[in-house]
């Protein structure tokens, strides 16, 4: 999903991805059930891990040029 992106579409995911977590943080202070707090803590987390990996991906780009 994330091997053959470029800059510019890495850019763009990593604001999408940075404008979910925002969302989900959101949400998780709104929520009072466990259950509903487990579901966003485990999206946050799925979050979290694809923003490194674009970031990553991103960083790597620029480095090789």
């Amino acid at each position: 999903m994330t091997e053959d992106l470029t800059r510019a579409e890495l850019e763009t995911r990593i604001a999408e991805v940075s404008e979910n977590l925002r969302t989900l943080i959101e949400q998780a202070a709104a929520v009072s059930g466990a259950a509903d707090e487990e579901r966003i803590d485990g999206r946050i987390e799925e979050q979290q891990q694809l923003y490194e990996l674009l970031v990553s991906k991103r960083d790597a780009i620029d480095q090789a040029k």
